[in-house]
């Protein structure tokens, strides 16, 4: 689902069955796919699948590590709320964070405790709707939430979630996608593809419906970032000439003049 967003409303006791069915479809969706898998090699499940995936997440996503100081989260408690098979979750946990996981697909927790296992970490792990957390009120420091925002059928239930289990003064990593981003621009004009832009919800947001829908915070800070890296996911022509000519291209320009195109808004919120 693609829309100028206008995100659904909670309703106050319960889903409704038109909601229950999205989820449903949404989670059944997701026990299917896994980002990245394709980049692997390597059976599922193998450590070698996992540091696959990985390596070439934070080849597209190389402002990760650049914005977020996971090694400030030593000995504090993090939440990745749709966590998929814990890579993200992993560099918390090397960094010494007591780390929870969970996802509304089981299939992404059953990955995501071996990949612990595999490289000899701790964490907990959870099959739980991202809108509805059977967790307690203020009991994380942070809450860490990338690629999953704009793929729930409510956004604002599970910004609300987020929020009540931060502590006070707690923070959270949110992350969704701009709707007047460079790739959806290029999507439009040249019709290439946007991973899982077949799910059953794809919501997208431009920078002042983010801000709005992080309105229970008390201070939120929003970053554009994700811009052009060649592609190993896609193949074919139009792969071919956007890894040989766009990429380079688009990155050529200053900056300060695409920084407002960037695909993926960061936001950084405090309780």
């Amino acid at each position: 689902m693609n829309a100028e967003l206008k995100p659904p409303v909670a309703e106050p006791h319960g889903e409704s069955m038109q909601d229950g069915e999205r989820l449903a479809a949404v989670r059944e969706y997701w026990n299917g796919h896994v980002h990245d898998w394709k980049v692997a090699r390597s059976p599922a499940g193998t450590r070698e699948f996992f540091e696959e995936i990985e390596a070439y997440r934070y080849e597209k996503l190389h402002y990760l590590p650049r914005l977020v100081n996971f090694a400030a989260y030593r000995g504090r408690k993090v939440l990745d709320v749709g966590c998929g098979v814990g890579n993200d979750l992993s560099r918390f946990a090397k960094a010494g964070a007591i780390c929870t996981g969970v996802d509304l697909a089981p299939h992404s927790i059953e990955l995501a405790r071996t990949n612990f296992a595999q490289r000899g970490l701790t964490g907990e792990f959870h099959v739980m709707n991202g809108e509805r957390l059977d967790l307690p009120d203020d009991s994380f420091d942070a809450v860490f939430c990338h690629t999953v925002l704009h793929f729930t059928p409510n956004p604002q239930a599970m910004v609300r979630e987020i929020h009540r289990v931060l502590k006070p003064g707690g923070e959270a990593i949110i992350m969704t996608v701009n709707r007047r981003s460079w790739l959806n621009a290029l999507q439009r004009l040249m019709k290439v593809e946007i991973d899982h832009l077949d799910s059953p919800v794809f919501y997208q947001f431009t920078i002042d419906e983010f801000r709005r829908l992080l309105s229970p915070f008390a201070e939120v800070r929003i970053v554009p970032e994700r811009f052009p890296v060649a592609t190993k996911v896609h193949g074919g022509l139009k792969a071919r000439l956007f890894n040989a000519m766009f990429v380079k291209a688009f990155n050529a320009l200053p900056r300060a003049w695409t920084r407002p195109l960037g695909h993926h808004l960061m936001a950084f919120c405090r309780k």
